[in-house]
């Protein structure tokens, strides 16, 4: 499956750990949240792609483990010539931020559906197929020594793992095979400016590398900045495409939950 969310994955760590603030500040405590639904556009130099947007809808539970149910959308405009693109993901993610079960919709001619369930650190059950006519292409059962991430589930891993001058090397699952990223965190404060906010919001940096190629051709370098406090927001990204470069905005946020944190120096 080509699923954009596993190269910027990355906008974006197993564990709920701290992440340091301005000198002097306390920790803030990472944590996930029911009812956090960020919008980000997608651009290329001047051109607006499309939108994605990322929600947080429920805690649930999964064989008796507490989950977070995470989903994702991908729409590329109307007006954008010769590709369109509008494809659905959901990610159960424990209370460590790996998955338990992970399911995309890619719509098109031909709706295809993928389906993992990730069980414990031994197997990783996969179908994938046509919706309409429920005609299978995979049906099958990977074994392995290792927990995977998925391709959303890795960006609030990311989040939760802010703040800190480390370097990781996470496993994920996509294509129905195993990948490897290579994440950079570092903790030093930065401010970051966008057009939905008239002041600086306070952020932390990442970068890394990718070797795999998804849509509109996302492959290799990365570099994100969250807001610096408990929520770890992506606030903006920039990737690597085959053809130059595209940028993630934060354009749209719960406003009663939460609202970028001023940089002060």
């Amino acid at each position: 499956m080509r699923s954009f969310f596993c190269t910027i994955l990355i906008l974006g760590v197993s564990l709920n750990i701290c992440s340091q603030g301005h000198p002097g500040k306390e920790y803030n405590i990472k944590r996930l949240v029911v009812g956090e639904d960020l919008t980000y556009v997608v651009k290329y130099a001047f051109f607006r792609l499309g939108e994605v947007r990322f929600k947080i809808v429920e805690k649930t539970k999964i064989r008796n483990t507490p989950v977070y149910k995470t989903l994702a959308y991908l729409d590329s405009y109307p007006d954008l010539p010769f590709v369109s693109i509008h494809q659905v993901y959901e990610s159960y993610i424990d209370t460590t931020f790996y998955p338990l079960k992970f399911s995309a919709r890619i719509f098109g001619e031909d709706t295809i559906f993928v389906k993992y369930n990730f069980i414990d650190d031994s197997k990783i059950e996969m179908q994938k197929g046509e919706l309409g006519n429920s005609h299978l292409w995979l049906d099958s059962t990977a074994f392995f020594d290792k927990r995977f991430q998925d391709g959303l589930s890795i960006l609030f891993y990311a989040m939760m793992n802010q703040g800190k001058d480390t370097t990781l090397y996470v496993p994920c699952f996509v294509n129905e095979k195993e990948e490897l990223t290579k994440i950079n965190f570092f903790s030093e404060i930065e401010p970051v400016s966008i057009d939905s906010v008239d002041y600086q919001i306070d952020c932390l940096r990442l970068d890394g590398e990718t070797g795999f190629v998804s849509v509109y051709g996302l492959t290799g370098y990365f570099e994100g900045w969250f807001s610096n406090d408990s929520f770890s927001i992506p606030i903006f990204a920039k990737m690597h495409v085959l053809i130059g470069s595209v940028t993630l905005e934060l354009i749209n946020w719960n406003k009663n939950l939460w609202n970028p944190p001023s940089y002060k120096n």
